[in-house]
């Protein structure tokens, strides 16, 4: 059966759609088929990240309107032969997609043998997220260690437990030499606050936005910490248990260790 994952966040600019597109990178690289699915109507930005926006002809309310078929609009990704990415609609409002609708086109993508559906929700706790929520067995919450990003955070976290949709949390965009200063809450803190199992935390890396605006996601040709984060991040997607060197203990560990 396909793992339909909703990839969101409470918060605006936390890195979402970057990780969306290279967790889809670094599951396809383990030989995964794998469809990415930008939600974000009115404001796509998933084409552009993987560097497929000049080959989009037509998009997700193309395929729901009857427009298209699905395999018109999935443009696969010529790096990763089994990676598939379908662009939302620039020129719609989030309230012409129904949440039936996108159920349905993860429906047919199950049916066509797709191992991973990853949704890019848009940010916030509106029309958006919802939809994009509804057609998932699963989701992943990204969040900065920021107060303010984390706040949001816990709010999707909640609304998530509300519909039934269990979630993970990625931590984006970590410095662990600023967390061992104070000056960055550590990786263990964030994941006490918001009680949620770390599925992994992806260390600030300058190649990153490098390579989101030449759209080639770091998993597929990175050589810093960030791609080593995101093939972690989908070992542990598919089970597997491996240390993670990035993460911080928290500071009520430390201070065991200092009184022990």
């Amino acid at each position: 059966m396909v793992r339909a994952i909703v990839i969101t966040s409470g918060k605006g600019g936390v890195g979402k759609t970057t990780v969306t597109a290279n967790i889809g990178a670094a599951l396809a690289l383990r030989e995964r088929k794998v469809a990415l699915i930008d939600t974000d109507i009115g404001l796509r930005n998933l084409d552009v990240v993987m560097g497929l926006e000049n080959r989009v002809v037509y998009h997700l309310l193309d395929v729901v309107k009857g427009t298209c078929h699905l395999d018109q609009a999935l443009v696969r990704d010529k790096r990763l032969q089994k990676l598939y990415m379908l662009a939302a609609s620039q020129h719609h409002l989030k309230e012409d997609l129904r949440q039936e609708d996108i159920k349905e086109v993860v429906q047919k993508l199950a049916e066509d043998g797709f191992d991973y559906v990853l949704l890019d929700s848009p940010a916030g706790i509106e029309t958006g997220f919802r939809n994009a929520a509804s057609a998932a067995s699963e989701a992943i919450v990204v969040t900065n260690p920021e107060v303010s990003a984390i706040r949001d955070a816990d709010r999707v976290i909640g609304l998530l437990s509300s519909m039934s949709v269990p979630c993970k949390l990625v931590l984006n965009r970590y410095d662990r030499s600023r967390a061992r200063t104070g000056r960055m809450l550590e990786s263990e803190d964030v994941k006490e606050i918001l009680g949620v199992e770390l599925l992994g935390v992806v260390p600030e890396d300058r190649d990153v936005l490098g390579a989101s605006n030449i759209g080639v996601p770091v998993a597929i040709d990175g050589k810093g910490g960030a791609k080593k984060a995101f093939t972690l991040i989908a070992g542990r997607i598919e089970g597997e248990q491996a240390e993670d060197t990035t993460e911080g203990k928290g500071i009520w560990n430390r201070i065991k260790e200092l009184l022990s």
